[in-house]
């Protein structure tokens, strides 16, 4: 057997929701281990869209999707937690003394007293539009995720998509691609209502263009881009452009978790609202990947289940211990925990 990490907690997924538990878990001793199975922390956030700015984080009018992570990574620092990358759990068993053995596709070990599942909607990847040859061009000319606006600089920039991203996008390129052209099957968007205005404003006033209608071709040599055709109600248009950003939304797939034995709702984990506990004692879901009713996939809901099942997470750890609540702006304790200065 490969060497055996142990901790108090592993937690499958390393998104703002996951990297917010490790405080919470940390304000009560609990060392975290946490999982993931992309190649650095912040999920969703920091994979697809890391310069998009949030605008319901409370404290922050507005906060950059890679900053909100690197406060957390900031704010968490003083537990000292562990990070495993690149890596996929693929099984998970419950040991004679009640805590869970985990294993990875890299044949690593992990035991610890308490599972928490937070891998947003499981492991995840852009759905690829059906275009045909579109593969020839995904290493350079076609983006699924917008690391870098500045890379986008001076470009043709053609989206595609009538969701929230391909809208933000739409308005976040608009000063700093050459041209950006958004292209939809329909024209009706299902983004919010005032960020189809400001895109349909920007339209009207010449600064970019939309093209109702399907890309069916893609034109270029050597993975580069020149343009696209956009195949219409009455008539094919041809379109100038160096990067297509498809928006076609993500597929999401629990991958080994649902052969853990967990209850199942639609590719969900049901839990219950007091703990966020699984139907397996000792393992808990939080944030995206979770059902209750009335669940709102948002990030901040997701912090309030940490602070929930963090509470509950202690019982298991260390079921002999009293727990005493305290407020991090008064307690002397915890200051100390947090390296505050006296």
């Amino acid at each position: 057997m490969s060497d055996i990490t142990r901790t108090d907690v592993v937690i499958v997924g390393a998104g703002p929701v996951a990297l917010f538990a490790v405080f919470e878990l940390g304000l009560f001793d609990m060392r975290c281990h946490l999982i993931d199975i992309l190649d650095r922390p912040g999920g969703q956030c920091a994979e697809l869209y890391p310069e998009k700015p949030i605008y319901d984080i409370p404290g922050y009018p507005v906060i950059g999707a890679q900053e909100l992570i690197d406060r957390l990574l900031e704010q968490i620092s003083p537990f000292k937690p562990g990070f495993s990358f690149n890596r996929m759990v693929t099984s998970l068993e419950r040991l004679e003394d009640g805590g869970f053995r985990l294993a990875t596709d890299e044949d690593e070990i992990f035991e610890a007293k308490v599972v928490v599942i937070a891998a947003g909607g499981g492991s995840f990847q852009p759905k690829r539009p059906p275009i045909p040859g579109i593969e020839a061009y995904e290493a350079k000319s076609v983006r699924y995720a917008v690391r870098r606006m500045e890379e986008l600089r001076g470009h043709d920039v053609v989206i595609v998509g009538g969701g929230d991203s391909a809208l933000d996008w739409t308005l976040n390129l608009q000063p700093v691609a050459r041209r950006v052209t958004l292209v939809h099957r329909r024209p009706d968007f299902r983004a919010a209502p005032d960020t189809v205005n400001k895109m349909l404003a920007l339209r009207d006033a010449g600064a970019l263009d939309l093209v109702v209608g399907q890309v069916s071709a893609l034109e270029g040599e050597s993975g580069e881009l020149r343009s696209i055709v956009v195949k219409g109600a009455d008539v094919d248009t041809s379109v100038p452009c160096t990067r297509l950003l498809p928006f076609f939304g993500l597929t999401m797939k629990l991958g080994p978790v649902a052969e853990w034995g967990l209850d199942l709702h639609e590719n969900q984990i049901p839990v219950d609202t007091e703990k966020f506990q699984t139907s397996e004692p000792g393992i808990f879901a939080i944030g995206d990947i979770n059902w209750y009713p009335g669940k709102l996939k948002l990030i901040l809901s997701g912090f309030h289940e940490a602070a929930l099942m963090a509470q509950a997470a202690k019982h298991v750890v260390s079921p002999k211990e009293r727990i005493v609540f305290q407020y991090t702006t008064s307690s002397t304790s915890l200051h100390k925990k947090l390296g505050v200065p006296d």
